[in-house]
């Protein structure tokens, strides 16, 4: 017996079964979904909410499917439609979000790794909008991602650890009161120390002074007890482990050290250079949990959280954002499109496995990939050009056509149309 055509799982309907249960009640009481008319349903104010945010399609764009899918409507009243969604899709981020995150919230041991990365529209000159994103380490999950403003920096706050994580992050962490703050919740932190920004001191309180002994060893690895200190004089106990890089290695970022300060305006100093041969890791975790060379081994898989939002960017391309710096538009299109990267990721576990992609195993792919082809997926059941209805094509052309404005668009000059037609009414095929 042969199987009738048609995939059930890339219709629209079974999007909608990817977010959270209560999606229509939530729209509903959020205002986004107040009265049917030409939208009638919150699964179709959400198939025009991801058709902007998920397919990166403009507002006439949307306005032109929506117009094949059901009726004509025009792109001002999908603006004013997706205006209204926005605590409604927070919402449903959140709840989806949460889902991500109950083993956390549960107490079981998790490694995360955490970083920040920024948008911006098309030639901007700064950034507009900071991503903070935190992944299970293990499992390579989602687990927790906020939009913030450009002026909201790095900070720990952001993510909800629990007591017993251990969390991997860069260089722009590298402040003691954060460390403080989450060493009193009992988190662990593996940190890439910034000598140039924060000092570290022994049992007696004495500034530590690591360019000298760092300088005269021979050995590659190092590892000495130090404690951090915050502005209230309190201290939290750790270990600095050192690493020293290969020759080439060493003197690539002595380069980088070099061009920094250049571009800065200042004198490179000796001590920056020398520090500049070691890989420096802060940790809280005891080293008879995690020596010197296992610590090492776990930061350089903090490049996984780089991954992930290389995703977001290359894949979904949440970095090209079209509608105007902090207005409505650019607030929905960012949790819109973080709610449909929350998709993404849910359909991959489910089409392969919660545990198909692990760390602690040996591994033969990569999500990139799997996003990629679930992208294209999705794309055919948010368009659901199965769908259209045809006999609306002029319609969905009429629009999607440009508005009136001060230069039209481009036309031959009226003596060539003028020659075309002279010669097509005369038989002439040549002037």
């Amino acid at each position: 017996m042969s199987l009738p055509f048609g995939n059930l799982d890339t219709t629209f309907e079974r999007f909608l079964q990817e977010l959270p249960a209560d999606y229509r009640e939530l729209a509903i009481e959020f205002k986004a979904f107040t009265r049917s008319r030409k939208i009638k349903t919150p699964g179709q104010l959400m198939q025009v909410v991801m058709g902007y945010c998920g397919l990166d399609a403009v507002l006439r764009e949307t306005a032109g499917n929506f117009t094949l899918l059901e009726e004509r409507i025009s792109d001002t009243a999908i603006h004013h439609r997706l205006k209204a969604c926005v605590p409604w899709v927070k919402a449903l981020l959140s709840r989806m979000m949460g889902t991500a995150a109950q083993p956390l919230l549960e107490g079981h041991l998790r490694f995360l790794i955490v970083d920040g990365s920024t948008v911006q529209g098309p030639g901007a000159k700064g950034t507009w909008y900071r991503l903070h994103l935190a992944i299970d380490l293990v499992k390579l999950h989602l687990v927790q991602v906020q939009v913030s403003d450009a002026h909201t920096g790095e900070h720990f706050s952001h993510y909800p650890f629990q007591d017993g994580d251990v969390v991997v992050a860069d260089r722009g962490y590298n402040q003691a009161p954060m460390w403080i703050d989450q060493a009193d919740r009992g988190v662990g932190l593996v940190v890439r120390y910034n000598p140039q920004g924060l000092n570290l001191y022994d049992a007696a309180g004495q500034k530590i002074d690591l360019e000298a002994p760092l300088k005269a060893t021979v050995e590659t690895e190092r590892r000495r007890p130090v404690r951090g200190r915050n502005q209230h004089q309190e201290f939290i106990e750790g270990h600095l482990h050192a690493c020293r890089l290969p020759p080439a290695q060493a003197a690539e970022a002595r380069r980088r050290a070099r061009a920094e300060a250049k571009k800065a305006g200042r004198q490179i100093r000796p001590r920056t250079l020398a520090l500049a041969e070691w890989v420096l890791i802060f940790t809280t975790v005891p080293p008879a949990v995690l020596p010197t060379a296992t610590v090492m081994a776990l930061y350089r898989v903090r490049w996984q959280v780089e991954l992930a939002i290389k995703r977001l960017k290359s894949i979904l391309n949440i970095d090209r954002l079209r509608a105007r710096k902090d207005g409505r538009l650019a607030d929905l299109y960012l949790h819109g499109k973080l709610l449909y990267a929350w998709v993404v990721e849910k359909r991959a576990r489910r089409r392969c496995g919660d545990d198909w992609n692990r760390l602690d195993h040996p591994r033969r792919a990569t999500p990139w990939r799997i996003w990629k082809l679930l992208h294209q997926e999705l794309t055919v059941a948010i368009r659901g050009v199965n769908q259209w209805n045809l006999n609306r094509w002029a319609a969905c052309v009429d629009v999607m056509q440009e508005r009136p404005r001060r230069r039209s668009l481009q036309t031959l000059p009226d003596r060539v149309g003028h020659l075309i037609a002279y010669c097509q009414a005369n038989g002439i095929s040549n002037i």
